[in-house]
């Protein structure tokens, strides 16, 4: 895990049997876990741990999750999850990501999410903090989602 650049994360993963549906290949299910263990990871490396979030009385929760699943991947591949934040609303913001085989530099899946800064007294939207975003920065990478 490390970052690629200035606005894009990258979170390695290795396809393991647990991963594999009865077709043979990595569930669909697992892809939605990458791309949320990626976001979740790349917040940790920018300072937004959960002990950060609690400091700032809220948390980022998903609204909805958007994957185009191109291509299959199977035991043993291993997937670099690229994934930036692409633009802040008020209380949302819109992350990208892509998911591409290593061993061949295939993008296997890309995916949108939409995920909402929930105040944690309440469970209701809050903006989100300039310092947040100052965090994250949301220039489109090279050639990418």
């Amino acid at each position: 895990m490390s970052a690629a650049s200035s606005d894009e994360y990258v979170f390695r993963v290795v396809a393991s049997p647990d991963d594999i549906d009865e077709l043979g290949h990595v569930s669909n299910v697992v892809y939605v876990r990458w791309v949320q263990d990626a976001a979740k990871a790349h917040a940790e490396a920018l300072g937004w741990d959960r002990s950060a979030l609690a400091r700032a009385g809220a948390v980022f929760v998903v609204r909805r999750h958007e994957i185009d699943y191109l291509a299959s991947v199977f035991v043993g591949d291993r997937i670099e999850v690229r994934t930036h934040v692409a633009r802040f609303g008020a209380a949302t913001c819109e992350r990208k990501t892509r998911l591409v085989r290593i061993s061949e530099g295939v993008e296997v899946a890309r995916a949108v999410t939409s995920w909402a800064f929930v105040a944690t007294a309440t469970q209701r939207p809050t903006r989100i903090p300039q310092e947040i975003r100052d965090a994250f920065p949301t220039t489109l990478p090279r050639g990418g989602a």
